[in-house]
């Protein structure tokens, strides 16, 4: 934006003649920035000829030397302090309760990990908001409040708007993070998933055992309407996948009721629950259910035991 400026200051010309010197440095610098990315060159010309259309006067430069340096800029240093993921606010979190609890918080780090990750997140992208919020509001001082509020404006829904963006690429991420930990925690090797295995089973990490056959390991919350997506791999399909059992750490079981229970149970799923679930002492003194539930502190152990 120096070039605009510059030519905005220019004291030699009129304001018509900085116009066009600002259209045409504005296009070279844009020509020039993105040269080699031959994909966005319809999208670069198709926003210069908006710009272009919309500056016809030395006020529109200033507003979009303003809207530039004061709101673009400052927003997309600010987005590459907000992290990309939420791992680096639960690892530490859950190691810590590892170290110091061992197994008996295996449920507690898989019920906290989708929780402390946003968390931590949406505290990074607040104290970012606040500082360029801050910065802009001490720039634009001078503006009478009207157009001071429509600045500020402007700024906080662009600065939304890209938040979101961000947001959104985290999303859904964070629980299968979590097995992933896990595994590295326990010095775990993972094995890779069957080849064309295709049901719709989200399984975030598989473990050959000791006779050849595999686990699969999948961390959810619930299993809430996925269940009858869950169901769809028969006994037989795993079988011809030598898939020995699915394993389901699940933090959230209220909605894993008898029916459901025993028809998943039958089809070689295993549930492992919170140590103090309700629904877990129900179903570990229930003939035809007990076999199909294990508490949560006994899934390491049983996995190493399945290892050999």
């Amino acid at each position: 934006m120096l070039g605009l400026r510059s030519i905005a200051e220019d004291k030699n010309s009129d304001d018509k003649t900085k116009v066009i010197l600002c259209k045409k440095s504005l296009k070279n610098l844009l020509d020039k920035r993105f040269s080699r990315l031959t994909g966005r060159t319809d999208r670069i010309h198709r926003f210069f000829e908006d710009v272009s259309s919309k500056m016809q006067t030395m006020e529109d430069v200033a507003v979009f030397i303003v809207t530039a340096e004061s709101i673009l800029i400052p927003i997309n240093k600010a987005l590459e302090g907000i992290p990309n993921n939420d791992i680096q606010y639960t690892q530490a979190t859950a190691k810590a309760y590892l170290d110091e609890l061992g197994n008996n918080a295996l449920a507690t780090v898989i019920g906290f990990w989708d929780d402390v990750g946003v968390e931590g997140c949406l505290n990074a992208e607040r104290v970012a908001v606040v500082r360029e919020f801050t910065h802009l509001r001490r720039d634009i001082s001078m503006l009478p409040e009207h157009e001071t509020n429509m600045v500020l404006t402007a700024f906080m829904q662009e600065f939304e708007r890209r938040l979101g963006q961000k947001r959104k690429a985290r999303a859904g991420g964070s629980l299968e993070d979590v097995a992933s930990f896990l595994f590295d925690y326990y010095n775990i090797k993972a094995d890779k998933a069957p080849e064309h295995f295709q049901a719709d089973i989200e399984v975030d990490k598989w473990i050959r055992c000791k006779d050849k056959w595999l686990i699969g390991i999948s961390c959810k919350r619930t299993l809430r309407e996925r269940w009858k997506q869950v169901s769809s791999a028969t006994a037989e399909v795993l079988s011809n996948y030598k898939i020995k059992q699915v394993w389901h750490l699940t933090t959230y079981d209220e909605d894993l009721s008898d029916d459901k229970l025993a028809l998943l149970g039958g089809l070689r799923h295993v549930f492992y629950l919170r140590d103090d679930s309700r629904r877990l002492a129900v179903f570990k003194n229930h003939i035809g259910l007990k076999d199909y539930v294990r508490p949560m502190s006994q899934f390491i152990d049983d996995l190493k035991k399945e290892i050999g």
